[in-house]
């Protein structure tokens, strides 16, 4: 009884989760024809990556590093700005490198961590990092799932993508440094405990940042069913309450997002909007911004890749489609989900669409270096 009323509570306070609960009820009535194939619409593979990294990030938040790292960090920024400016930058440049998931797994329980010692608006903090994320992770073929799909796509070197993305990217990133900037204030950072005394696991510490590049490396070699066995066998046998920390509810979320999101690519309606976004200026541009809107980002990138190989187009597109709407990036749904502040999803949107319009706007005017 105790665990049924535990569910209906997470539920509850699950506006996301009820929603795509809801959603696939009403498209299974639609097409009921599809319930065998729900399996084959879930990225198992991303559900896998998301799986490992979550237990990764969370031995790393339960080490005391990252409360250690925030003491470092209180040393340096003595402003609200300062300390905001800084972990924005920090965020965007992690993500070009380790991809905009992993870097939010790092940012924000360190964000949280400092949010439990400061006076800090700490949901503000950690939306700005979201956004910095989808900014940073798009100058790089490997920053983000749908960049790495394009890239793939379009058989460029590593280099020839780099360069045709970093104008986007670098507007991109300059409209959330100046949103950033003028959101925090320059107000002198209150302290209200003592960061230095937080115990540090050195062998969990030790274990969790090398499980970042091995973990990785791994998925890369195409044995992700051994990496993810060997990150929770490893944490089951000797840091158990890690995994018992671990926030397995995000997971379901996203096999939904998947579930949905690819019935309603499949929905005849979809086509025939896509083929209306194509006409419209700026074509593949404004096509992957609307539509991300409605189906996320990555999805709308595998999805208009049907209709068009201008896979640069595409890319600027889906990526200045990670802002507005928190469904535009899975990456905005991570950074929401694991900060748990009270009205962050309405605050989100407050910041989240004008980023939208200014990098929009960025986009049309830096157009012609597509050729």
């Amino acid at each position: 009884m105790k665990l049924v009323r535990y569910l209906f509570s997470r539920l509850s306070e699950d506006l996301l989760l009820l929603t795509l609960l809801l959603g696939l009820v009403i498209l299974l009535l639609w097409m009921p024809e599809q319930l065998p194939q729900l399996p084959t619409l879930v990225e198992w593979h991303t559900i896998a990556i998301l799986t490992g990294l979550m237990v990764l990030s969370r031995g790393l938040e339960d080490s005391g590093a990252l409360t250690r790292a925030g003491h470092w960090l209180l040393e340096h920024m003595h402003t609200e700005r300062q300390l905001a400016l800084a972990m924005v930058v920090f965020a965007a440049l992690l993500s070009a490198i380790v991809t905009n998931d992993v870097a939010l797994f790092i940012v924000v329980p360190l964000t949280l961590s400092l949010g439990r010692a400061l006076t800090l608006p700490t949901g503000r903090l950690i939306i700005f990092e979201a956004l910095a994320v989808n900014a940073g992770s798009a100058v790089s073929p490997i920053g983000n799932p749908q960049n790495l799909y394009l890239w793939q796509l379009s058989g460029d070197s590593f280099v020839t993508f780099f360069i045709l993305m970093l104008p986007i990217a670098g507007w991109m990133l300059m409209v959330v440094l100046l949103l950033t900037t003028l959101s925090f204030s320059s107000r002198k950072i209150t302290v209200n405990t003592d960061l230095a005394k937080a115990p540090l696991s050195q062998s969990l510490l030790l274990i969790s940042l090398l499980g970042y590049p091995l973990f990785l490396i791994w998925v890369e070699l195409g044995q992700m069913a051994w990496a993810l066995v060997a990150v929770l066998g490893l944490f089951l046998l000797f840091w158990r309450n890690v995994l018992l920390g671990v926030d397995w509810l995000i997971l379901l979320i996203f096999v939904l997002m998947f579930v949905v999101l690819g019935l309603l690519a499949q929905l005849p309606v979809m086509a025939g909007l896509t083929q209306t976004l194509m006409a419209l200026p700026g074509e593949e541009l404004t096509a992957g911004v609307l539509l991300s809107q409605v189906i996320s980002n990555v999805p709308a990138a595998i999805f208009l890749s049907a209709f068009s190989e201008d896979w640069y187009r595409l890319a600027w597109g889906v990526n200045v489609g990670g802002f507005g709407l928190a469904i535009g990036s899975m990456a905005n749904l991570i950074a929401l989900r694991l900060g748990k502040q009270p009205g962050l999803w309405w605050q989100f949107h407050l910041w989240s669409l004008p980023t939208l319009l200014f990098s929009l706007l960025g986009a049309y005017l830096f157009l012609p270096w597509l050729g």
